[in-house]
């Protein structure tokens, strides 16, 4: 067997796999090493993809070539557009997917492409000489040489699995955990941590009432992730939703003795947006009520994902409470829910490229950065993927800045300011969303996946017609009037002024109670539509571009002064000990950054304007 390789990537996650695919398709030979082949793109929690940010975060990896979307696409059971009630740049896509076919999905792309080997084994040890990496070495004794490796190794670090009393050892539920990375790690001068997570119960899915819940549909008109000719939805399945009450939430809290939260079993940091049923009655105890997803895993399966009710009291206190839950009354569980501790290392201790500053191509990507969700991993293991890929061909990094990607924002956020909860992308942490909607990935990042060898020409091409049916839309509605009697009745229905002369459509379109399907059927409309083949996404993209032209004009100008402060760098070796202004927090915190340009010292928590205008002065700026 082949033992030397360009890249090899630790892990067979969502990072890991986005990780290989990338490193591999760009040419970079590749081995994908993980502890068990049969596990490749598992969905360790929830059977979904996307959701408020991270739906965007899927549509850019997918406008730069990576898989997620096409996989998610090509298994989704249901999809749902989020926040349509309010503007562009909060619309997020999201998936219900099938969990068995998702992880096939993944194995056979996987497989598919050339260059890539995979190996089944724990890598215990990585092989560092002269703070560069040379290569690992796996539990059963082989070792493999690589110029650059990837560690993905999610939840699987000294993983410990928690469910009430009772603990042991495992990545997640019946997967062992990986042991002695850590361990050199932190020999090697690397500084790590523990975090926590949890899931909730799975249960058999025929012992449900689903006749006291409420069903939650997927859209009429299903949209998809990949910006490729993927298939459309046809055919979506139920998911349900029903609600705690004060019975159950006295239940839980009849276990709380017994709780590895509360007792003191568990001492690390969980994900603060994603609490567990006994931290929600806990911290809101004033609420009667939480809400609970009931989510099918799959097509052909049974079994039922409880979203909402992660937890790791113990079993019977599960049973007893879920119980009591309207259409849950003889629910059967599959798997208990369960909380795990595992170690991460902080991200401040990596370069943009997710590089390590102090091992020369070692790289780190997903929850051993300190994130939670498939999304964030996954985008971190592309990223991390091209950068070793680039890294082999001697050939410039790929950094995404904040005004490029939510994933610009998100690695940007982990550098700079570091994480000491798992970090979860929201919409709020990007300044720039108006310019990071989801419907415009492809405009900003195909482009940019195309020149690194990961997008293919038919991805460019699909872009040069949809930028030309836009703008010719765009065009369109700048340069045509509308007669008061074609548009007044369905102003007047909407409580709006009507118009009391023409006016050209993209001034009339920008009033907040009309959308561009309020102009479709206008003759001179629907026959430009049907003339030039407008589909339905340059059409959305054609109405937000005239709507929110100001802002997005704004956001722009905004961007542009930031990216000024880009361009200001500071020297890697600089010595901030002689800028005898700086506060000393702020000497501190830059000393251990180390920020590449003022503009990234300046998103230091603890930098204050000042900080930056003596560093300004101190650079001859």
């Amino acid at each position: 067997m082949i033992s030397k390789y360009d890249t090899i990537v630790v892990g067979g996650g969502h990072a890991g796999c986005e990780a290989a695919a990338a490193a591999a398709r760009m040419g970079a030979s590749t081995l994908l090493i993980t502890m068990n082949l049969q596990a490749i793109g598992q969905m360790s929690c929830n059977p979904a993809m996307g959701g408020i940010a991270k739906g965007q975060i899927v549509r850019e990896i997918d406008a730069l070539g990576g898989y997620s979307g096409i996989v998610t696409d090509h298994t989704m059971i249901q999809f749902k557009m989020l926040n349509t009630s309010k503007g562009p740049a909060m619309w997020s896509p999201r998936a219900q997917s099938d969990r068995m076919r998702f992880a096939e999905m993944w194995r056979n792309m996987l497989e598919g492409i050339p260059g890539l080997d995979f190996f089944q084994d724990m890598v215990t040890e990585i092989k560092v000489e002269n703070d560069r990496i040379t290569g690992v070495k796996t539990a059963m004794g082989s070792e493999f040489h690589a110029r650059t490796v990837i560690l993905t190794n999610g939840t699987f670090l000294n993983g410990l699995i928690h469910i009430g009393e009772m603990q042991y050892g495992g990545g997640r539920m019946g997967e062992r955990a990986a042991y002695g990375i850590t361990e050199q790690l932190v020999s090697l001068g690397f500084e790590s941590g523990r975090m926590k997570t949890g899931t909730p119960p799975r249960v058999d899915g025929r012992s449900i009432d689903y006749s006291k819940m409420l069903e939650q549909p997927g859209d009429v008109n299903p949209s998809k992730f990949s910006f490729t000719n993927t298939p459309q939805l046809q055919e979506q399945r139920l998911c349900w939703m029903t609600y705690t009450n004060p019975e159950v939430h006295d239940l839980l809290r009849e276990g709380f003795d017994r709780s590895p939260m509360f007792n003191g079993a568990i001492q690390s940091t969980g994900p603060r947006y994603c609490p567990s049923i006994e931290d929600k009655i806990s911290r809101f105890s004033e609420r009667e009520r939480h809400q609970i997803f009931v989510e099918p895993e799959g097509w052909d399966t049974i079994e039922i994902y409880l979203n909402g009710f992660s937890t790791s009291l113990p079993q019977e206190t599960q049973s007893k409470a879920m119980r009591s839950i309207p259409g849950l009354e003889k629910a059967k569980i599959f798997r208990p829910g369960y909380a795990i501790e595992y170690d991460y290392f902080p991200p401040t201790q990596l370069q943009h490229t997710l590089e390590t500053k102090l091992v020369k191509g070692l790289y780190f990507a997903g929850q051993i950065n300190g994130t939670t969700g498939y999304e964030e991993a996954a985008c971190q293991g592309l990223m991390a993927g091209i950068n070793a890929a680039r890294e082999i061909q001697e050939k410039p990094p790929v950094v995404l800045q904040r005004d490029q990607a939510y994933i610009g924002v998100l690695i940007d956020d982990l550098i700079t300011k570091g994480t000491e909860e798992p970090y979860r992308m929201f919409t709020s942490r990007a300044e720039f969303r108006i310019l990071l909607r989801q419907d415009n990935a492809d405009e900003r990042l195909t482009p940019l996946g195309a020149e690194i060898g990961l997008a293919e020409n038919e991805r460019m091409q699909r872009l040069d017609e949809k930028y030309s049916r836009t703008a010719d839309t765009v065009d369109f509605f700048r340069n045509t009037s509308v007669l008061p009697e074609q548009i007044n009745p369905v102003i007047e229905e909407r409580d709006g002024s009507p118009l009391t002369q023409s006016m050209k459509m993209n001034s009339v379109l920008t009033r907040p109670e009309l959308q561009i399907e309020d102009f479709v059927e206008i003759p001179q409309v629907d026959a430009f539509l049907k003339q030039n083949h407008i589909d339905e996404e340059s059409l959305q993209q054609a109405a937000i571009q005239i709507k929110y032209e100001g802002y997005i004009n704004k956001e722009k100008l905004n961007a542009e002064k930031l990216t000024r402060l880009e361009y200001v760098s500071i020297p890697p070796d600089f010595d901030y000990s002689k800028v005898n202004s700086l506060s000393t927090e702020a000497l501190q915190k830059l000393q251990k950054i180390k920020p590449t340009s003022i503009a990234q010292a300046s998103r230091i928590s603890g930098i204050s304007p000042s900080d930056i205008s003596i560093l300004l002065v101190y650079l001859g700026r």
